[in-house]
């Protein structure tokens, strides 16, 4: 299998699959097609190897070992059952099973996944007299069903644990953004990995550990003890090593950009703190515990952003439409601003949370100009209080809320309300 080229399968969430699917044309796979959340492509077993260490957009990695329609649950026992499992399962080793269906067909995934276990089980017990145990937590070979109408696709997960959990993040607040998401945002928002990068209420610090990983070109998966494939019967220890070893030959730390992490509270920024230490970035990302209000650029002093509203206001005021022009010109590039805000779901009933996001956009428009800021955020009526034009509205998910990521270009002196 070692130079074999068979398809795979990269799961991610909603509204990342394209930044998925260029992911993976940049690793160098072949035949690249994107699906619905996913994007199947072909590569050997390196292949599969480097796209488990290096996606940072993918949930997992999947490779279907086969397909069939489906009558009902015996003619699916039947099927599941002529599967030649001892290429991938031995009587020693442990297995799971998930199912997820879309069809008719059947109703409930747990008894599919019941079907199925029987039917790999009994396989083993009529030839040998014994039979594979499973293991819902650390299985040494996990299965994945995916059942749409009448078809049924079988598939080994490589990854193991989702690949949302990098291997870095030891301490996390009551809410912490998916890791996958995260990276999802930061290449979404087109940020050229040089220019600075603002976590201005950063939590357990995902987003800048991850745009850190993104500019110093460290594998996403490199703090993982462990990958599904590594206990497979085909594993290669000295394939993995080389491609392990390849990849962090590339990490380049020479030239690292200014990345600001800021957290109001004490508490939640101590567990950041932990988990930059434990990525190992702690020279690369300045945290800050203070409110985004008082959270200002690297070059910029209060009273330097002062003296510039001054001078603006009295510049409009000498010549308004003149200046006005010159002022809607100035570009916003002096770097990225990712917000993910309070949606308003665990915030005392005491507080407005409109008023909190029309503090969000009153700091964008007063200290940070020059910059464009993403806001992601489940609460679009209290996002028209932040009061700057956004363009576009990206739908994503953040666990099971819908949120729109929105972009505000915040130039000097314009969209001011």
């Amino acid at each position: 299998m070692l130079n074999e080229t068979f398809q795979m399968t990269a799961q991610t969430m909603f509204g990342l699959d394209e930044i998925l699917f260029q992911e993976i044309k940049d690793l160098g796979a072949k035949n690249v097609q994107l699906n619905n959340r996913a994007v199947s492509f072909e590569g050997d077993l390196k292949m599969m190897y480097k796209a488990n260490l290096c996606l940072r957009t993918a949930l997992r990695v999947l490779v279907p070992i086969a397909e069939f329609e489906v009558k009902d649950e015996h003619d699916l026992y039947d099927k599941i059952k002529n599967i030649d499992w001892e290429k991938y399962l031995s009587i020693e080793e442990t297995l799971a099973i998930n199912c997820t269906l879309s069809t008719t067909l059947f109703t409930h995934s747990r008894y599919i996944e019941q079907k199925t276990k029987d039917a790999i089980v009994d396989k083993f017990r009529e030839k040998y007299d014994k039979r594979p145990s499973v293991d819902i937590l650390d299985p040494d070979l996990r299965i994945q069903l995916y059942i749409k109408n009448n078809v049924c696709m079988v598939m080994l997960n490589s990854s193991g644990d989702p690949l949302y959990k990098r291997g870095y993040r030891d301490k996390t607040n009551l809410a912490p953004m998916n890791e996958v998401l995260a990276a999802g945002l930061i290449l979404l928002s087109k940020w050229d990995k040089k220019s600075d990068f603002i976590d201005p209420m950063c939590g357990s610090a995902t987003l800048s550990i991850e745009a850190a990983l993104m500019a110093a070109n460290i594998p996403a998966g490199s703090f993982r003890p462990l990958f599904g494939f590594e206990k497979w019967s085909n594993f290669d220890a000295y394939l993995w090593e080389e491609v392990f070893d390849e990849e962090m030959e590339k990490i380049d730390t020479s030239a690292m950009p200014y990345i600001l992490a800021g957290e109001i509270s004490k508490n939640v920024a101590r567990k950041a703190a932990a988990n930059i230490a434990e990525a190992n970035l702690k020279k690369f990302i300045m945290l800050k515990d203070i409110a985004f209000q008082d959270l200002l650029p690297p070059d910029r002093t209060q009273e330097e952003i002062e003296e510039e509203e001054k001078q603006k206001a009295e510049a409009l005021e000498q010549n308004k439409e003149e200046n006005k022009s010159w002022f809607k010109t100035r570009k916003a590039d002096r770097g990225i601003i990712i917000i993910n805000p309070p949606y308003g779901e665990r915030m005392d009933k005491d507080e407005d949370i409109n008023a909190f996001y029309k503090e969000i956009g009153d700091t964008l428009k007063q200290n940070w100009a020059g910059y464009t800021a993403w806001i992601i955020t489940s609460n679009m009526e209290a996002a028209k209080s932040i009061g700057l034009a956004s363009k576009p509205k990206l739908k994503l998910f953040n666990g099971s809320l819908e949120c729109r990521f929105m972009r505000f270009e915040i130039y000097e002196g314009s969209n001011r309300k």
